[in-house]
């Protein structure tokens, strides 16, 4: 891209800060160019509160952009900079350009027996132990099956399913799958 382009694409300022400047084209990591000012560029020493702009450039819609701003946010240990490249949801063409590797983060939960069986939606378990049902004021015997349990979606300690025609939560530790 030729400088009167990038001038034109970032309005004449550094599509980091937005100082208008020393400005001159810098090459993204992964390839592309941007427009940056001198401390942006690291050039001359910039003071830590100075990379806060890059939480405005995160927005950007340029991918050269937003690979230079993952890029640069990941070489910052500071709780803003965490927060806001976690915040960032870039196509992973992007990671790859800026170098890194996507956060897949948690990935789905596994929902597991006591004898470490894949639990799935709608499968059929048996207790393993008498449980007393707080708040019900049953008790759940050993032995009995629940039928179409469902999966708690944020714990994957806990199923929910129907004993005794009550809907209550059980954890998978007394379980075995039927």
């Amino acid at each position: 891209m030729t400088h009167p382009d990038l001038i034109a694409r970032s309005g004449n300022a550094c599509e980091f800060c937005g100082e208008g400047t020393n400005l001159q084209a810098a090459t993204a990591p992964g390839g592309g160019e941007i427009l940056l000012c001198a401390l942006c560029r690291e050039e001359v020493p910039a003071p830590a509160a100075h990379w806060r702009c890059l939480e405005g450039a995160a927005w950007s819609a340029e991918r050269a952009v937003q690979s230079a701003v993952l890029h640069k946010l990941a070489t910052i240990d500071a709780p803003w900079a965490k927060e806001t490249r976690a915040g960032m949801v870039p196509p992973q063409r992007v990671l790859e350009q800026a170098g890194l590797d996507p956060d897949p983060g948690p990935g789905p939960l596994e929902h597991r027996d006591c004898n470490g069986v894949l639990l799935a939606q709608g499968d059929t378990v048996v207790l393993i132990k008498d449980l007393t049902v707080k708040g019900a004021g049953f008790t759940a015997k050993r032995g009995t099956a629940v039928r179409g349990i469902s999966l708690v979606i944020d714990n994957a300690a806990q199923i929910e399913g129907r004993v005794e025609g009550q809907r209550i939560v059980i954890l998978t530790e007394f379980v075995k799958k039927h």
